[in-house]
Parts: C-alpha cells; structure tokens; sequence
C-alpha cells in the first residue's frame, strides 16, 4: 500500500470495467496487506477485502491466485514471494533489486512449481520494455542496448544543465519534491541503475548477470562547469548504462557519459526513461516513457496481472520466461577496462607554468592522443577547471595515464574521466 501499491489498486477500481472487457472475466482483490498501518482507504469496488498488516494472510488466502510484491528490498520481500510460490500462487512484482539479485533462480522454482512470475514494472514502470525484449523483437540478435534508467539522476542532471544550479542544492530539491530519497545513495550513486541494467541485460543477451560485475559510477561530480564544457563539444551529460557485445564477450557499465545532441537519449529529460536497443537485423529501436510513479509503474503491475490472469483461465502449458531465455548462460565479466572511445578529462588545478606539458606527458605515456584543450575564462586561479578531449583509447588506458597524474601536486582533485558515447 505504497505509492506502487495506491496507484495499482487506483487502477484496478477506476479502470476496472476496461480491464474485464480486454480479459473477458474481472480481476477481484480479495486480500490487501498494509504491513505498517494505519490502514488507508480502500477504493469502494474493494470494500469487502480482507484488510491485514500480516502479509502471510494474503499469501496463504484460499482466494488469491496471485500475489502482487510492492514491498522492494531483498528481505522480507523475497519471503513473501518464496511463500506465495509455496502456496502455488503466482507472483507480479515491481522489485528491481530481488530481480536483478534472485530473479532466475526464483523463475526456475516457479517454473518448477507450474505458476508463473512476472516482473514489467521493475524497469522502467511507464516502459513496456520487458514485452518488448521478451516477445517484441524477440526475433532479433541484439548487439548493443544503451539507458537511461534512474529518473531521479535524470532529473538532477537536467535541472544542473538548464539552472547551473549545483549537484547538492538539485538533491535537496529533489527529495523535497519526492523524486528522492532521505539517503539518495542507491539513485546517485548507480546501485538503482545498475539492478535495471542486470534485468534488462540478462532479457537481451541471455546471461546470468550478477550486479556487482557491472561497472559503477554515480552523478556526484557532474557539475554545472562539466555542462559548459558539454556544451562547447556539442554534447551533453546522462547516466547511461551500456550493455556491449563486443569478440572478448559483454561488457556492462553504469556511468555518467557524454552524449551527443544529436542523438535521441540527449533529448531525455527530466525524470523519464528512455533505452535505445541496436540488433543485427532489425537495426535501432527506442523506448521511451515516465519511470516511475504510482500510476505509469501501477500500470505495468496491472498489465502483468492481467496477463497472468489470462494464462491461469486457458491453463497455458508453455510460459514465456521473464527472462526471455530458456535458461540464461553464466555470465563472465569482460573488464571495462576493455572499452573503447573518445574521453572526455576534466580537470580542476591551481595554476602554474607546465601543466598541460605534464598532463600531456601522463597521457602520452600510454599512448593516448590528445584531441582538444578546452578552457573557459576563470579568475581563480587557485581553482582552474579546464578539459582535455582525447583520441578513442581504451578505459584500460585512460586509468592508467590518470593514476600517473593523481602524483602531481597541482590537482585540487583527481581528474574526472567521462566516455563520449559515439554511435547512438
């Protein structure tokens, strides 16, 4: 009964006749768990469901087919799931961090068991990206998938580009608006991003992916100056996450990247969702839509009801996986390091004679080409920010050449290393 729970059960009440007339029979709530209390309101078409702050009523209730999980988390969350699929029940769920962490395993006990498991709303609510991989371009041999998949980012970024405003005042604005959290690390800091990315790239290429394997970065150190310097390369700045299938296998990342204006994920802004998927025959496709909140993510939960519902009723045999695999291959993670493309290096120095010579030194070192030497006007000499674009390397390189100028003692802090996504 949280903003996920509200706006499903909104949507089972005002669109209910709708939902009858798709299906050919009605979706009833029979048991609804609020584990916290008080107990809110109950839409008038649900008056007589068994109300409860004990979710083992509802998942061991005579009367319920399925079990809808909108607690999140991966305690409490997954005994609820484990226990309903020990009743024989199906289970939708929302949760992006059980999903990316257990989701295989749980659909194989499901699967074991003859009920089903169904997951949309867990990336991306408002983007039916899920049927898209699983069914829609299912045909297809993907080769690249490219996201932006935290809203919250998206819309601290987008307001650090439009007001020049800094990184920590957009935060504090953003969880009074409630697009944050309190502790805004798992947003900021990748880890939401990163869970969305396991799913999604577990769906498109068929691979067990653990989270911890992908490369993370969070938006942190994105500043209103980095914007400027954006801008005069003719990009901006997003938190991508990039799945790659390259010949030494998939390489996953989760990091702020420059894109190029002319490329659509530039045009994502605020807090939406957009992924961009490239395959061998069916070329570029691109999926856009709100991420989050009650009603765009309700109504994935009640899609997935829905369908679910409709393959209880004709006794399907053959379930599709959420997973769009038979069963998924072990994943093995190819170093980041292995990634190649133009970077962008800001940095920030008090001012002396030698500088760039010395940078360019570093970088030289391990045979990366420098493109450009961006600097706008600055009167502070103590705290100089200026940028250096460089040829495509790889990250492998470009750690190497910043761990050499972290030891020169002009830096007021370690450079900060952006990949220009080219290609989109």
């Amino acid at each position: 009964m949280g903003n996920v729970g509200g706006g499903t059960l909104d949507i089972l009440a005002e669109n209910g006749a709708g939902i009858a007339e798709k299906l050919g029979f009605p979706l009833e709530v029979r048991a609804v768990c609020n584990r916290r209390g008080p107990q809110k309101p109950l839409p008038q078409a649900f008056a007589n469901a068994l109300r409860t702050t004990n979710w083992r009523e509802v998942v061991e209730h005579p009367e319920v087919d399925i079990v809808a999980e909108l607690v999140g988390g991966t305690g409490v969350a997954r005994e609820i799931v484990e226990t309903a699929m020990a009743n024989g029940k199906s289970v939708v769920t929302a949760n992006k961090e059980l999903m990316a962490l257990a989701g295989a395993e749980l659909w194989d006990r499901a699967a074991s068991a003859g009920i089903n498991l169904a997951m949309e709303a867990s990336v991306a609510g408002g983007i039916p990206i899920h049927t898209v991989l699983r069914e829609g371009i299912a045909g297809d041999r993907l080769t690249t998938l490219f996201g932006i998949l935290n809203g919250t980012c998206n819309y601290i970024l987008t307001e650090i580009e439009t007001r020049g405003a800094e990184f920590e005042d957009v935060l504090r604005e953003a969880q009074a608006a409630g697009y944050a959290e309190a502790d805004p690390s798992a947003d900021v800091d990748g880890y939401d991003a990163r869970s969305k990315l396991a799913i999604l790239a577990a769906l498109a290429f068929g691979q067990r992916i653990v989270p911890t394997d992908i490369y993370t970065e969070g938006i942190r150190r994105i500043t209103p100056t980095d914007f400027e310097y954006a801008k005069m390369l003719h990009h901006t700045i997003r938190l991508v996450c990039s799945a790659r299938l390259t010949p030494a296998g998939l390489i996953l990342s989760v990091r702020p990247s420059l894109v190029a204006n002319t490329t659509i994920l530039a045009s994502v802004r605020g807090a939406y969702n957009a992924i961009w998927a490239r395959g061998k025959f069916g070329a570029d496709t691109f999926y856009y839509g709100r991420g989050a909140g009650p009603h765009p993510t309700g109504v994935a939960v009640v899609s997935d009801l829905m369908r679910v519902a409709r393959e209880l009723r004709s006794g399907s045999p053959e379930r599709v996986s959420p997973f769009a695999h038979s069963s998924l291959n072990e994943y093995k993670p190819v170093p980041s390091e292995q990634h190649h493309s133009a970077y962008y290096l800001r940095f920030r120095v008090a001012d002396r004679p030698g500088i760039i010579a010395q940078l360019a030194t570093a970088l030289a070192a391990e045979n990366i080409s420098i493109d450009a030497i961006l600097q706008l006007p600055n009167a502070n000499w103590r705290d100089l920010p200026f940028v250096i674009t460089v040829e495509p390397a790889s990250e492998g390189s470009i750690r190497k050449a910043i761990a050499r100028m972290t030891e020169l003692n002009f830096l007021v802090e370690p450079p900060l290393a952006l990949p220009m996504e080219e290609g989109l």
